[in-house]
């Protein structure tokens, strides 16, 4: 029996990089899969074929998971239509770098609430589903400077170390409901964002990293199932580093 088999997910901007692999990931364990992006378009499109080739249902939706509305709509039209949902990822994410002096006050606002007040919106959400069910297993996508911080990042950062501080409240709201809450902290991952850094910033990162790489986006997925499935029946509020060893 596959890990994830009879079980429905919605992961959160999923249509590409991170979310798109843990999608695929959670599909070749016997998954449902439900996937939000701002707009479904071409590359949602194929997301949504490759994940049904996988032999398992799946759909895209066009959702804003930073609107709180929005979210709530997905939800229900989510639970409607799989009938279920056993695992939420919260993946949505962007970044809009700067130093703290030059920084303004939308770069600042953007990135909590897309990165931060989407989880939020989605778990709200999501929560009434999981205790009919009794059980469901939340990730919440963080990040190593969620944890370290980083220079010309600090909305970006708070918006991480936001994430954990969720998903370690959440589980002690709802552990005795069955419901679990954990983050992931990826370090350094190759995606079509870091695809865009010179050779040599990616040379410099790498060197800064025990295991001299950048992770790829199934490092995450695989740290993803393991934390969806019931393998880690017994894991709850806590945050999991997938970097290499970048952070210890």
């Amino acid at each position: 029996m596959k890990l994830l088999e009879e079980k429905t997910a919605l992961v959160t901007g999923a249509a590409r990089g991170i979310g798109k692999a843990i999608a695929l990931k959670f599909a070749a364990e016997g998954a449902n899969v439900a996937f939000t992006d701002l707009v479904i378009d071409e590359n949602g499109q194929a997301t949504e074929k490759e994940i049904e080739a996988l032999g398992v249902k799946a759909k895209g939706y066009a959702s804003n998971a930073a609107n709180f509305e929005d979210a709530h709509k997905t939800v229900d039209e989510v639970n409607r239509e799989f009938g279920r949902i056993d695992i939420l990822v919260n993946n949505a994410g962007i970044t809009r770098d700067g130093l703290m002096m030059r920084m303004n006050e939308q770069q600042w606002d953007l990135v909590i609430n897309v990165n931060l007040k989407s989880a939020f919106n989605l778990i709200h959400a999501i929560t009434p589903v999981m205790m009919r069910q009794k059980g469901g297993s939340i990730i919440n996508m963080a990040s190593v400077v969620g944890i370290s911080g980083n220079a010309g990042q600090a909305n970006y950062s708070a918006s991480k170390a936001g994430m954990i501080g969720l998903a370690k409240s959440v589980a002690k709201e709802l552990g005795s409901r069955g419901i679990r809450a954990n983050a992931i902290a990826p370090g350094f991952i190759i995606t079509d964002m870091t695809a865009a850094l010179s050779e040599e910033v990616r040379q410099e990162w790498a060197k800064q990293i025990p295991l001299r790489r950048g992770g790829t986006p199934e490092d995450v997925a695989n740290v993803a199932v393991f934390l969806a499935s019931d393998l880690s029946a017994y894991v709850t509020g806590q945050v999991i580093p997938v970097c290499g060893g970048m952070n210890m």
